[in-house]
């Protein structure tokens, strides 16, 4: 994905994973920059200490209290992001529903609930262990409920198992499957035959990584040839 938007791009870039064990995390990141990296995607276990690593920090990424994208600038300074609020709000598209349940409250369920209620949308979170719902600033549920608009941040459905029978979901009008594989989820075929409109993880995958680009880049992403490429590869 990152690949065919830096050839359309033209620029002369390499996308690199790197496998970091947590107690090497730290000493790695600082010492990229000087070897011409210009910025980072991070994945779990290692986006809380991204952000408490980076010297600076986007609104997002502080109030969601993890990063996903780091940023190197001039002076060794390190900026700390968090795309994955952002792209959901992208993925989702305009108009935003006027409610929404976010299932999860790890991560990703963090960053859904600061972007939709940013957003002006009434959000409510549900999680397995409540007391990690609380003190997100929305309403935590006992159990989940009516939302025109439904967030899966679990990892209900990564079996194969369908969400809406384990969590007792009832109909919506939108949901995004943060679980995604290269077939639709449970989750999705049961939303899809009862009229709601899916976002599957992919396409969240997709805007996160597109803004992550354009921070890096200082020009647009090429979100159509980034949305091409990974249909290919997942």
């Amino acid at each position: 994905m990152m690949a065919a938007a830096f050839r359309e791009l033209g620029l002369d870039w390499r996308y690199f994973r790197l496998p970091l064990p947590p107690d090497l995390f730290a000493e790695t990141v600082r010492s990229l920059p000087g070897s011409g990296y210009i910025g980072a995607n991070v994945t779990i276990p290692h986006k809380l200490a991204a952000l408490r690593l980076a010297g600076e920090a986007t609104d997002a990424a502080r109030a969601v209290g993890a990063a996903n994208t780091l940023t190197f600038l001039e002076g060794a300074r390190i900026e700390a992001d968090n795309t994955d609020a952002g792209g959901i709000l992208d993925a989702i598209g305009e108009p935003l529903p006027a409610t929404a349940l976010v299932l999860g409250a790890g991560g990703a369920g963090r960053a859904a609930v600061w972007a939709l209620r940013q957003a002006g949308v009434d959000v409510a979170v549900w999680n397995r262990t409540p007391e990690r719902a609380q003190g997100l600033g929305v309403r935590a549920v006992a159990r989940p409920e009516p939302a025109e608009l439904v967030v899966n941040a679990t990892a209900v459905g990564m079996a194969g198992e369908n969400a809406a029978d384990l969590l007792g979901l009832q109909e919506m009008d939108v949901l995004v499957e943060l679980v995604y594989a290269d077939r639709p989820t449970a989750l999705e075929r049961w939303a899809a035959e009862r009229g709601a409109r899916v976002v599957d993880g992919r396409e969240v995958l997709v805007r996160q990584g597109a803004r992550s680009l354009a921070r890096w880049s200082g020009v647009p992403a090429p979100v159509a040839v980034m949305r091409a490429a990974l249909q290919r590869t997942v």
